[in-house]
């Protein structure tokens, strides 16, 4: 049995896989108290895609598998004070055993951008106690790191399908194969011994939507790795 942890939950519209970089700026109550935890902490919270099918207490529910995020620094942005900038870093994916529903559920009309959404939110937290958490938490269990690396031959294969996707996508425009190489260099993804990671950012540049990158994340083997991306970067 892996052993579990309780962690902060924030459920975003994206997914960020181990190793990335993710800068968030946070200006919402609930997650401002979030990241104060954090702070007081271990700096550590899990970011999982938002799963549309399902809410919590009215909240956006998470998917039960994403990334633990450990923040490398946090600043009150100048502008007016109501908002933090935290910069952050991938780091294991987990699995979520059991959610921890927060204190508060989601008022009527909720408008998670207006001072007045904030106000309200605050108000309920000042009378059931500020102690009490308006985030998410969840039991999660860590998901061992696939260890490999990819074969040459494997990585060029996915370039490949990689180029004629996007080749595909652009018609009736004519997109050069040599034209994308281009891109490959921007984003650092020319190597002779490509790591997991590439896989991960080439799969990022293929994807119309973050659900399509979410069984990537899931993927527990190099060789379902492999094939996820493979379906991903399919011209269907």
């Amino acid at each position: 049995m892996n052993e579990t942890k309780i962690i902060p939950i924030f459920p975003l519209d994206l997914v960020l896989f181990p190793r990335q970089e993710l800068p968030l700026r946070i200006f919402e109550p609930r997650y401002k108290q979030l990241v104060d935890d954090c702070m007081l902490g271990d700096g550590q919270f899990g970011v999982c895609l938002i799963d549309e099918q399902n809410s919590v207490n009215g909240w956006n529910s998470p998917k039960l598998v994403g990334t633990i995020a450990k923040i490398s620094k946090c600043e009150d942005v100048e502008l007016d004070g109501l908002q933090l900038h935290i910069e952050t870093m991938g780091r294991n994916s987990f699995r979520i055993k059991r959610i921890i529903p927060p204190a508060i559920s989601q008022p009527d009309n909720y408008d998670p951008l207006s001072v007045e959404g904030h106000e309200e939110i605050s108000k309920i937290h000042e009378k059931i106690g500020t102690e009490e958490k308006m985030y998410i938490q969840a039991e999660v269990e860590l998901i061992p790191e696939i260890d490999e690396n990819i074969s040459l031959v494997r990585w060029n294969g996915l370039v490949e399908l990689w180029k004629k996707k996007i080749i595909h996508q652009a018609l009736p425009q004519v997109v050069e194969s040599h034209a994308l190489d281009h891109v490959l260099q921007q984003y650092y993804l020319t190597s002779d011994s490509p790591t997991i990671d590439y896989i991960y950012s080439l799969a990022a540049l293929g994807a119309k939507d973050p659900n399509d990158l979410q069984p990537l994340l899931e993927a527990t083997t190099m060789e379902d790795l492999i094939e996820k991306t493979k379906e991903l970067l399919t011209v269907k």
